[in-house]
């Protein structure tokens, strides 16, 4: 396994932070949501700790446990009533400025590759151009919610874009893993995911960025045409106890 230098471990768990920190932003109730993100962060720092998850092939890959239990979650909150009425108090502006953490974790991606943990597909120099939304998130937060200027047609292809750029480095960093099912990244494999901080990429971050772009695009095709400049103005949304304000 390469070793990566420690100012990347501490800009990614900063990224992390950042991320879990702008997630309980977005949510009405946030002390539960922080505590079953400090758990979670906590599992699977010790998990990883151990090297489980550098044991190759298995079946099914033991990677599969870091981003498999959250997309479960993500499921059972749009398949139950409880978890619907979660997803409606969730803030979109919130949501919508969770997406800056998408350019540092692909600055650390980039540092990564240098030092040989992943593969380049998975940078903005191979196949990955989430950066994108990273670069654009302040500025779609600004004209959607704070000077409303985007409606909810606009606000619903930046999301529904970001959602395909995820899926697709998902799926490539996925396929890269060694594993029974890699398929790319021979010479230079990911295997920088399943060291411990960034570990915490797949199984944590993906995961809260995953979830803002379906809980936006369901709140914006469930409300009505006010919803962005309700959101701006400060009014309270359905489901909330609290205005959406930044």
């Amino acid at each position: 396994m390469p070793h990566f230098p420690l100012f990347l471990s501490l800009i990614f768990g900063l990224t992390t932070a950042l991320a879990g920190w702008l997630f309980c932003r977005a949510t009405h109730r946030p002390a539960p949501v922080l505590r079953l993100l400090l758990g979670w962060l906590l599992v699977q720092g010790a998990v990883t700790l151990t090297g489980f998850y550098t044991v190759a092939g298995t079946l099914p890959p033991r990677p599969a446990l870091l981003i498999g239990p959250p997309v479960l979650l993500i499921g059972a909150l749009f398949a139950t009533a409880a978890g619907r009425r979660f997803l409606a108090g969730l803030r979109p502006d919130a949501l919508t400025l969770l997406h800056v953490v998408r350019l540092p974790v692909e600055l650390v991606l980039l540092g990564l590759y240098w030092y040989g943990g992943v593969p380049r597909l998975m940078t903005f120099e191979g196949r990955n151009w989430d950066i994108l939304m990273g670069l654009t998130a302040p500025l779609v937060y600004y004209l959607g919610f704070r000077r409303p200027r985007w409606g909810r047609s606009a606000l619903l292809a930046w999301n529904l874009l970001g959602l395909g750029l995820l899926l697709n480095i998902m799926v490539n960093a996925l396929l890269a893993v060694p594993s029974p099912w890699q398929r790319w990244g021979f010479e230079q494999p990911n295997v920088a995911v399943l060291q411990f901080p960034f570990v915490w990429l797949p199984s944590v971050v993906v995961p809260l960025v995953l979830l803002a772009h379906l809980a936006a695009i369901w709140q914006l095709l469930a409300r009505s045409s006010s919803y962005p400049a309700a959101s701006a103005a400060g009014s309270e949304q359905p489901g909330t106890d609290q205005p959406a304000t930044a």
